[in-house]
């Protein structure tokens, strides 16, 4: 199995309310075109936005990885680096590439554990 990703939509993250010029339903398509894709209403991490993490896959997991919660996932440049890390393998089998880990962040315990 490979990595996943879970993507945060339908509050502040998601919506052309908050950012009028991403298309957020081309991301996800695009984003479910490369790994499996869980659709979150809010993964309650609203200081930051546009959240997706994405999770290890079971060899990943193997390798002592675990989930990489990502802001700003909001340009092509941004989608394509966290496309190639899946295409790599995701956390624990490569390491993310371009700018990606400038957009690592740890959200609080509470938070991370409603996405395993």
């Amino acid at each position: 199995m490979s990595a996943t990703l879970t993507v945060c939509r339908d509050c502040c993250c998601g919506t052309a309310r908050k950012h009028p010029g991403v298309d957020h339903a081309a991301q996800l398509a695009r984003f479910r075109a490369a790994a499996p894709v869980r659709v979150s209403d809010c993964l309650d991490a609203c200081a930051y936005s546009n959240v997706v993490v994405v999770s290890p896959s079971k060899a990943g997991r193997a390798a002592g990885a675990r989930p990489v919660w990502l802001f700003g996932v909001l340009d092509a440049e941004t989608e394509d680096e966290v496309t190639a890390w899946i295409e790599a393998g995701g956390p624990g089998i490569a390491d993310p590439p371009g700018l990606l880990d400038l957009r690592i962040f740890t959200p609080a315990r509470r938070i991370r554990s409603a996405v395993t």
